[in-house]
């Protein structure tokens, strides 16, 4: 895919739902979505922009709570189908499940080398202070974006809130009411918006440029389910999980550096689950640093009964990682074998 340099840019605006697609009825008060196609006349900023911008919107739309793996299928069909015609792509999505989405789709989305920009809002696009527009204009400007090369200047799934541009699969949401609704503890951003958006290009992560054509993987296995440790923890309730025989993989969500239980009988399941040849992921419980099971006698007696290391990786992008992988290898050992590698920059290793 070699770039034309003199080619007007285009985005393709995705709406699957959420606030940010929602507008007051002026005679009931009711928040009701309002049709993209006329986005310029909510938005008349966008109009301002020397590149085309066009919509989709899904149909039915999705809250964010209901957001499922088929909506993530039907995203990375529409990014394939509509690649050649567009220079970049902005999701607009619910936030409380923004992060899953942004990991599954970045696992999804194979030799990208277009933007592709989750955004949304805290408050509708229509309400005087909407956090909605700004979001939504730096989004489609940064979807846009080209080097001088005329490739993408951040050929990545992102999140894009509250001036800040992060890494989809870094990303958690952290904040329920705030416009700062999102943060990427242990990576930088990859641009933060001021008077100019300054992109941080050592960070961002770059393709091999060439003529290589997007490839989607849609086949996802979603037997995963998450072990949060905590004090009290029932012994029933941990045989439940680990040894649920509809589970193929768990993570487990531990203290600290990737502490949990040293109880006898939590750690005879645990070798249980890997007897029976499951995947278990240690993905720590804090919201910054990372899983060391060699620091503690907690963390090595994990490491012993076979579980893996989860590194800095967040819950979110762990799920989407495991959908992924499992769903690509029938076998467990392919699976964790390759859980280790850095596959889109989920992980700091």
């Amino acid at each position: 895919m070699i770039p034309d340099k003199g080619k007007k840019s285009s985005v393709l605006l995705i709406y699957t739902g959420g606030t940010i697609g929602m507008k007051e009825d002026p005679k009931t008060g009711a928040l009701k979505p309002f049709d993209f196609k006329g986005i310029l006349d909510e938005v008349p900023e966008l109009g301002k922009f020397a590149f085309k911008v066009d919509s989709f919107t899904f149909q039915p739309l999705i809250d964010s709570s209901d957001v499922e793996p088929h909506l993530w299928k039907q995203l990375a069909v529409l990014i394939k189908n509509r690649y050649e015609e567009y220079d970049g792509f902005v999701i607009l999505h619910g936030t409380d499940t923004m992060a899953y989405s942004a990991s599954a789709l970045s696992f999804m989305l194979d030799n990208l080398q277009k933007p592709v920009v989750f955004t949304g809002s805290q408050l509708p696009i229509g309400r005087p202070r909407t956090d909605g527009k700004e979001n939504l204009i730096s989004s489609v400007e940064i979807a846009s974006a080209k080097d001088a090369s005329g490739h993408a200047t951040v050929p990545e799934v992102c999140i894009y809130f509250n001036s800040q541009l992060l890494r989809g699969n870094r990303s958690t949401k952290v904040n329920a009411t705030g416009f700062d609704a999102f943060c990427s503890p242990n990576l930088p951003s990859l641009a933060v918006a001021g008077i100019d958006i300054r992109y941080n290009t050592g960070v961002i992560r770059y393709p091999v440029w060439n003529d290589g054509e997007l490839t989607v993987s849609t086949k996802l296995d979603t037997r995963v389910s998450v072990l949060k440790i905590h004090p009290g923890i029932t012994e029933q309730a941990v045989r439940d999980i680990l040894l649920g025989s509809g589970t193929r993989a768990v993570i487990l969500e531990t203290y600290g550096a990737g502490n949990a239980i040293s109880k006898e009988w939590f750690l005879n399941i645990i070798k249980e689950a890997d007897a029976m040849g499951k995947i278990l992921l240690n993905v720590t419980q804090c919201l910054s640093g990372d899983v060391n099971m060699d620091i503690y006698e907690t963390g090595r007696s994990l490491k012993k009964t076979g579980v893996l290391s989860g590194y800095d990786i967040t819950t979110e992008s762990a799920l989407g990682k495991l959908f992924f992988l499992m769903g690509k290898h029938s076998g467990n050992s392919q699976v964790k074998a390759l859980l280790s590698h850095n596959m889109r920059g989920e992980i700091s290793k």
